[in-house]
């Protein structure tokens, strides 16, 4: 009698190791840090009944292995897809943390078709919208006045769109970044000197433009990379940082060929003159929608988004309040940053939410974004002493995001505080 291939391999356990690596692979494309990842295929995996799991996940990749029993399946996978998408991130948790032993392959990959058909919530429009908003507000909280405002919404709305448009056609990441810089830059420019043509009120606004870009920042990148090496993962944390930086280098390179072509310079803007009452209500409500617009962004749920952004209203009012008694800017970031990651751990396990959708949208609006875009252009324009000063303060403030929410993760996380 022949022998069939059923008999010589492990099927079962193939079925099962491919759907972990499935479930860590959507995970993983969903925008969340290796750790996170490694947590979901270690739960499904205790619910259909192996002894024991181990993987090491980078930014793209993924190497798993199953045991059970003296039996073992090692598989490798590749992801592709670079993004954030955090309605798919909630449904995956939820999946992760309700499976039972005694689950079955045939229940995770059906839950996983029902995943990952989920269409985006909000429509291109809508989507270039959140990000207009976000980067508006990031311009009165960089000083900007209602010119600025005005400006970066038109620029940062439309070059999300392009963003988008192009993204949705799997053109490479990078050529897109700069693509959409290029557009916001251009837009915003375009309507200064079309205000100044029109009424002479466009002069002396130009510096905005650096606002309009801000979309671009690679925040959740920035942040679960942060995170990432503060778990000692370092092959993920660094790509992951190495990655923001690559796409921080091609918007930067956009903003400085604009900037060098048209002779402007993104010189900061003056503090604006408002009584102090008026100045906090408008940061509250600036440093709320920089969050809502981001959280949005993300393709967040309403209710997910709107937890995000009160609770990143109330730390980064209160890191500018620090900055303005004047507590150093990197330690005013560090205590918002540890309020968000202490705020976000008594939020979202209430309201079923996974932690990493209410915090990082919440510490987006604080990473230096206008900061780093100024160093490039500075760098370019051979303005060393600009570029340096720009350029270490945003290198802080990283650091700073990263030390706040480590040590809130520690503080609120025994699997963070205790080494097993």
């Amino acid at each position: 009698m022949p022998i069939r291939e059923d008999d010589l391999e492990p099927v079962e356990l193939i079925r099962q190791s491919g759907a972990i690596l499935r479930v860590g692979k959507a995970m993983l494309s969903s925008g969340t840090g290796s750790y996170r990842v490694k947590t979901a295929m270690q739960q499904v995996a205790q619910a259909l009944g192996l002894d024991r799991h181990q993987a090491h996940v980078t930014l793209t990749e993924i190497t798993a292995t199953s045991h059970r029993g003296p039996i073992f399946r090692t598989e490798v996978a590749e992801v592709r897809s670079i993004g954030v998408n955090a309605h798919r991130l909630q449904e995956l948790t939820h999946l992760a943390n309700g499976l039972r032993p005694g689950a079955t392959v045939d229940q995770v990959n059906a839950e996983l078709d029902r995943i990952e058909a989920l269409r985006p919530l909000y429509p291109p429009v809508l989507n270039a919208l959140f990000a207009a908003v976000a980067c508006a507000a990031f311009a009165f909280l960089n000083n900007g006045g209602v010119i600025e405002v005005v400006g970066v919404l038109l620029a940062a709305g439309a070059g999300q769109a392009v963003r988008r448009y192009f993204l949705h056609r799997h053109v490479n990441q990078f050529a897109v970044t700069g693509l959409a810089a290029a557009v916001a830059v251009l837009v915003y420019l375009g309507f200064v000197q079309g205000l100044d043509a029109l009424g002479g009120v466009g002069q002396g606004h130009e510096a905005g433009y650096i606002s309009a870009v801000l979309f671009l920042v690679p925040g959740f990148a920035l942040v679960t990379g942060a995170l990432d090496l503060a778990k000692f993962d370092f092959s993920a944390g660094v790509a992951r940082e190495v990655y923001a930086l690559v796409v921080l280098l091609a918007a930067g390179i956009s903003v400085w060929a604009v900037s060098w072509i048209t002779g402007f310079a993104p010189d900061p803007a003056a503090a604006l003159a408002i009584p102090p009452l008026v100045e906090l209500l408008l940061r509250l409500l600036a440093s709320f929608l920089g969050v809502l617009g981001f959280a949005l962004l993300f393709n967040s749920p309403v209710r997910m988004a709107l937890a995000a952004a009160v609770i990143g209203m109330v730390a980064n009012t209160l890191r500018l309040e620090l900055a303005d008694l004047g507590m150093a800017v990197q330690a005013a970031t560090m205590v918002a940053t540890l309020v968000v990651g202490v705020m976000a751990a008594g939020v979202a396990p209430r309201m079923r939410l996974p932690r990493i959708t209410l915090s990082v949208p919440a510490v987006v609006i604080m990473v230096p974004g206008a900061a780093v875009y100024r160093a490039f252009v500075s760098l370019n324009n051979g303005d060393a002493d600009v570029a340096v000063t720009a350029g270490v303060q945003a290198v802080f403030v990283v650091i700073s995001i990263a030390f706040g929410l480590a040590a809130a993760r520690i503080l609120t996380d025994r699997a963070w505080g205790f080494e097993r």
